[in-house]
């Protein structure tokens, strides 16, 4: 059979095609191929035996790819009778798949060692010993971003900082100018201050 006129992958998207496709498939290409070279203690009439027996073979292959792409067709239609999309499946799959593993020797061993962890001494004081930790952390984490809020406010109020923010305002006054784009004026962005900084 040519493997160049057929589609052997039961995975492609060519599969199920129709009965034409897999019909006007020479059946003669792979076996008459062979026919010029005989394999070394193979006679004609055994090689010819055998090519009628590969012959029925492909047409068999042939055959249940045609009932299995129609059998699927089937199924596909009653799926979408019944109102089950492949999504629906996949949950159903997952949600007995859970339910399997739920049920399994392995989770309900892995489930009273848990519990027999939980319940024990050593689990407890870690528990505590965690949670300690935890509410210290948090007060002091509390009290950082008080500081660094006050500490923010306080650099703002500072003589740099408003230094800092008038010559960012003129500078503003000369990039956008005297522009009526509907901003208040400050009376300090109404005369500019030269400067001669570096900034």
């Amino acid at each position: 059979m040519d493997s160049a006129n057929q589609d052997i992958n039961l995975n492609s998207p060519n599969k199920g095609l129709g009965t034409d496709s897999l019909t006007d498939v020479s059946v003669e290409g792979a076996a008459g191929n062979a026919a010029s070279t005989l394999p070394p203690g193979l006679t004609e009439e055994e090689a010819e035996e055998l090519r009628s027996e590969l012959c029925k073979v492909e047409e068999e292959i042939n055959t249940l790819r045609q009932v299995l792409s129609a059998k699927e067709k089937h199924a596909y239609e009653l799926k979408r009778k019944l109102g089950l999309s492949p999504l629906n499946e996949l949950k159903q799959n997952l949600t007995k798949g859970w339910q399997d593993v739920q049920t399994s020797n392995a989770y309900l061993s892995a489930t009273t060692t848990l519990e027999d962890i939980t319940h024990s001494e050593a689990y407890k004081k870690t528990q505590e010993t965690l949670s300690q930790a935890t509410q210290k952390t948090s007060a002091a984490l509390s009290n950082m971003g008080t500081a660094i809020s006050k500490r923010l406010g306080d650099m703002r109020n500072s003589p740099t900082f408003k230094s800092f923010e008038d010559k960012v305002g003129n500078i503003k006054y000369k990039v956008v100018g005297g522009r009526g784009n509907g901003d208040v004026q400050s009376p300090t962005e109404t005369k500019p201050v030269q400067d001669n900084a570096p900034f």
